[in-house]
């Protein structure tokens, strides 16, 4: 499956995330939503992108915004991490990388001298009728939240 292209919509997609819920795009018709993928809970940069999300979801919510973290990890250790930084937003469990590769985020990747296929932080904006408006690859920690928020605003 091709990744989706900007205006266009996105594909359905069915995910397990915390809370014991199954999130469905379809679900959320009528709502925008921000896809955010991240390599690992409890790591550095990823606790502070997730932390900025959190401190500002008040005004993702007054712009009818709804937030996923997405990452490889287990939904226990999303459990963990969640409450640990007091995430109100949900995390999604993606271990077998079903929404990595339908948002093409897995990367060839290298970490002192090794290479793995890890997941590119990138971010994806869909709006309220499901069509893909803005994303972000290769993202940098540092205000892109604000950034995101931003693009929400220009919907």
């Amino acid at each position: 499956m091709p990744a989706p292209e900007l205006n266009q919509p996105v594909d359905d997609f069915a995910a397990q995330a915390t809370g014991d819920q199954t999130v469905r795009l379809s679900d959320l018709k009528g709502k925008n939503v921000v896809l955010y993928f991240y390599p690992k809970d409890n790591t550095p940069g990823c606790t502070t992108e997730g932390q900025d999300f959190r401190d500002r979801i008040e005004q993702f919510e007054e712009l009818d915004t709804v937030i996923f973290g997405v990452s490889r990890d287990s939904l226990k250790v999303h459990e963990n991490f969640r409450k640990k930084h007091g995430f109100q937003f949900h995390l999604i469990s993606d271990k077998e990388e079903h929404l990595c590769r339908q948002f093409d985020v897995i990367r060839l990747k290298k970490l002192y001298g090794k290479e793995y296929m890890g997941i590119d932080r990138s971010t994806f904006l869909i709006d309220s009728a499901g069509v893909l408006r803005r994303e972000w690859r290769g993202v940098r920690v540092k205000d892109h939240a604000d950034e995101v928020l931003e693009a929400v605003r220009s919907l």
